[in-house]
């Protein structure tokens, strides 16, 4: 997925005309001085750090100035954070609008219904997923005839509006569906979506590209989001590679096998900590390069689980084995292997000749690679 920061979210939502509020993105407190002070952000004004993890207002990422000065001091402060793992670099600098009323709106896929839907509740200005659910309406959209005049009527109802910020809506809908469909879009969301006067402006923004559909927007090929230096390398190899909080280094051949695997190892007590698919190869001179790269994140112990269908077990036996003798003996780490089908009598021989554990069962080996990270035998 390719996630936009809120003012490239903005950006996107200005060229479909959907109503904003005037502002522009600062990369230093003195930046946003000078931005005040031409008169091209309004006073006073909200400043808001630049990340994709939500909760800003809570975690001081969100600041009001009434003055340059204070604008300057507000942007320094933000961009000094270190916000839920990720450096602030930019702050957004927006008017402060007098706000009657905050509500939610969303265009997203639902893969079960194989439809858009559309997303609507009164209870904006706060994570959709803390509203009680009988406070939020979804309704399908078909793709072709798209948006139509009842589902609009239906979202204006649920959300309460009424006269002009009705007809509002509507035009803010369509603009929303143009974007979402025109941009290959698997998220677009306004929260909060703020009744101002007899209109309606979205303060914020958040959109996410499919990256499957990159080819179509190359505007969009700088754009890092939220990856870890390790995870843009795997994507640049085209290995399927996420880091996340734990210590034991998941291999895997698979999505649903991977997936399965991770919940494995927290039954048994485990942090999975970097996951790594993949996928159908068995091409030593691949297993090596992501094996290096799962290196590279220093786990504690790594859990290798493999089903060889298309997979050949000894192949990729041998990809580990040669990794391993790749990484240097200070950063050496244990591995416990689980590999079964394909070649699996070949693939474990190979294996316990160079001294990884292997064991068949699934429950005995995630039972092993949890022990080994918590520092037993």
């Amino acid at each position: 997925m390719v996630k936009l920061a809120e003012w490239r979210g903005k950006d996107v939502f200005r060229r479909y005309g959907i109503p904003l509020p005037r502002g522009h993105v600062a990369r230093s407190g003195e930046e946003a001085q000078s931005l005040v002070r031409a008169g091209t952000v309004p006073l006073p004004c909200v400043v808001k750090a630049q990340v994709l993890a939500g909760g800003r207002g809570k975690g001081g990422a969100v600041r009001f100035a009434d003055t340059p000065d204070q604008a300057r001091e507000a942007a320094t402060a933000i961009l000094a954070l270190e916000f839920k793992g990720e450096k602030v670099r930019e702050v957004l600098l927006e008017e402060k609008l007098p706000i009657a009323r905050e509500l939610y709106i969303s265009l997203t896929l639902d893969r079960a219904l194989r439809l858009p839907v559309l997303i609507t509740s009164a209870q904006g200005g706060v994570e959709i997923e803390s509203v009680d659910d009988r406070q939020i309406s979804r309704q399908p959209i078909h793709p072709f005839p798209g948006l139509t005049g009842y589902e609009k009527r239906r979202a204006a109802e649920v959300l309460g509006l009424s006269g002009g910020p009705a007809k509002s809506l509507d035009r803010l809908l369509e603009a929303l569906w143009r974007a979402f469909m025109a941009e290959d879009a698997e998220l677009v969301e306004i929260n909060p979506l703020a009744v101002v006067g007899d209109g309606l402006v979205a303060l914020d923004a958040k959109v996410i590209i499919e990256d499957d559909a990159a080819f179509r927007h190359p505007e969009y090929a700088d754009i890092r989001d939220d990856r870890t230096p390790l995870e843009e390398i795997a994507r640049e190899k085209d290995i399927a590679f996420v880091q996340l909080d734990g210590n034991i280094g998941v291999i895997a051949n698979g999505a649903g096998l991977t997936m399965a695997t991770l919940d494995v190892l927290q039954e048994f007590g485990g942090a999975p900590g970097v996951f790594l698919d993949l996928g159908g190869t068995d091409d030593p001179k691949k297993v090596t390069e992501a094996f290096l790269l799962m290196a590279q994140a220093e786990p504690r112990v790594v859990f290798l689980n493999i089903f060889g269908g298309v997979t050949r077990c000894d192949t990729v036996a041998k990809g580990l084995v040669e990794a391993m003798k790749q990484v240097p003996t200070a950063q050496r780490f244990p591995i416990v292997a689980r590999i079964r089908g394909n070649n699996e009598k070949e693939g474990t021989e190979i294996l316990r000749a160079a001294g990884i554990t292997a064991v068949p069962q699934l429950k005995e080996s995630a039972q092993a690679a949890v022990a080994l990270a918590r520092g037993g035998p």
